[in-house]
């Protein structure tokens, strides 16, 4: 059996935990603690070490999906995770403006480490003030829509939305994958919103 290990990082409060939780086929270890720094107004509990969860695709292949803490002060684990990581989605709630400036921040760090797949999920569009998905690409600095990671809106308490960002995720590793062995499997992925877990049936090229 294949495993993938994927990261789900993020600006505290963007919904980090309750995608892992979503998501995963088991109920996931946790290492929330009672918030005692400026996250407290955002939320009672805060991760301080990492969320787990596992999604199982068939006998081939297990996800394994970690959430990172949110608060830079816990940076060393988002050193460990990231460095063992196939792929991560950086969510950025959309409703705080300052959310795009600690995003841009997780980003610089992952980027000095890593070299991996990232997708951006944008969550809590349904907030009010919230910024459009474009106002939070062009303020993470992807300004060209060519060159931009791949995006999606994510609501963190719907299935059907975290599986689709969970597709997308998936997806957008095994392509990576493709074209640094052409040789190997390429994805033949299903994005139906009504499954409830990603369903993706590899074809050999």
């Amino acid at each position: 059996m294949e495993l993938m290990r994927l990261v789900i990082t993020g600006t505290p409060g963007a919904g980090k935990t309750t995608f892992v939780q979503t998501v995963s086929d088991i109920g996931i270890v946790n290492t929330d603690r009672t918030a005692t720094d400026a996250t407290a107004s955002l939320k009672p509990k805060t991760t301080v070490a990492f969320d787990f969860g596992r999604v199982s695709l068939g006998a081939s292949m297990e996800l394994h999906v970690y959430g990172t803490p949110g608060q830079a002060r816990f940076n060393f684990m988002w050193d460990i995770l990231i460095r063992r990581a196939d792929a991560y989605m950086l969510l950025v709630a959309a409703h705080r403006p300052s959310d795009v400036s600690k995003a841009n921040q997780i980003l610089a760090f992952m980027n000095e480490r890593v070299h991996i797949p990232v997708v951006i999920g944008i969550t809590h569009l349904d907030c009010f003030g919230a910024r459009s998905p474009e106002e939070i690409m062009n303020g993470l600095g992807y300004f060209d829509a060519r060159n931009r990671p791949p995006m999606v809106m994510v609501d963190a308490n719907s299935t059907n939305s975290v599986n689709r960002a969970l597709n997308v995720l998936l997806l957008v590793l095994l392509m990576s994958r493709n074209k640094k062995h052409p040789e190997t499997l390429i994805p033949n992925t299903s994005f139906s919103p009504t499954l409830s877990k990603p369903k993706v049936e590899l074809t050999l090229t």
